[in-house]
């Protein structure tokens, strides 16, 4: 079987810069094998229903499947813890950010494909179980027919079939009817994992809709610091235009009384002269 559900290590997530880059890390390779053990399962469900189907495929698939299924369990548990790591360094901020958005694009796709998948198998399995009853059932109308035949066709069918293979056939239709059994409750573990997907993608709704608002409150945030600075600006120049008129008020104020001495003085200096 393919090796792409190998064992992998989970990463707490801290608050420093280490923390968020190791556990960045161990998201990104979690989404590499859930891509990789997604193409696996799409071969092997694929192979349902043709002459290379096996009860081995069969097994190697739910192992596949239920190893997927936990490893994007827990994947989206390092996802949610990642978005909760800030950081004040602004030069970090917008780095950080584009790789949360970035991991939590890449699981998303990789979580798609891999529901996708999940339902051609549930789809493909409850085709072959509905099958499987079917020919069950015309076993035993075939059976029950037997007891409305002639009473030479009796002494025939007891002619041919001994006591041995009479109790061989019922084994076998047992073992049929606990197959069966084990397949549907199967599939439903298969529909419930689906439904735990469709929890995991509300999760990453929701995340991504209240990082949205937090980005649209700074935003927010920014654009009333702007008009505040804008504002502030615009009274300093005004402030700046009063000082400059003030300014100019007193000098032509201070220029008219020179002039106003300077002819007083001169008045004064012819008269004392003559």
């Amino acid at each position: 079987m393919d090796g792409g559900y190998s064992l992998y290590q989970n990463s707490s997530g801290g608050r420093g810069e280490r923390d968020f880059h190791q556990l960045a890390h161990s998201i990104g390779s979690s989404i590499q094998k859930i891509s990789k053990n997604v193409t696996s399962m799409q071969r092997m469900v694929h192979q349902l229903g043709t002459p290379q189907e096996s009860s081995d495929l069969k097994s190697q698939l739910r192992q596949l499947q239920h190893y997927t299924q936990q490893l994007v369990k827990d994947t989206n548990d390092n996802i949610k813890e990642l978005s909760k790591i800030n950081t004040s360094v602004p030069s970090e901020k917008q780095q950080w950010k584009m790789q949360k958005e970035r991991l939590t694009e890449e699981f998303t796709t990789a979580l798609t494909s891999f529901q996708e998948v999940q339902r051609l198998e549930a789809q493909k399995e409850k085709e072959d179980i509905k099958r499987a009853k079917q020919a069950s059932g015309r076993v035993a109308l075939n059976m029950d027919g037997f007891g409305g035949a002639s009473t030479r066709q009796s002494e025939q069918l007891i002619e041919l079939k001994d006591q041995q293979e009479m109790k061989q056939a019922q084994l076998q239709e047992e073992q049929e009817l606990r197959e069966l059994e084990e397949r549907e409750l199967a599939i439903r573990q298969l529909e419930s994992d689906i439904g735990d997907v469709n929890q995991i993608f509300k999760d990453l709704g929701q995340m991504v809709y209240e990082q949205g608002e937090v980005i649209d409150s700074i935003e927010a945030h920014v654009e009333k610091t702007e008009i505040f600075v804008s504002e502030g600006t615009g009274q300093l120049r005004q402030a700046s235009n009063y000082q400059s008129k003030a300014r100019m008020k007193k000098f032509i104020f201070f220029t008219c009384l020179g002039l106003v001495l300077a002819v007083i003085l001169a008045y004064i200096i012819y008269e004392l002269s003559n």
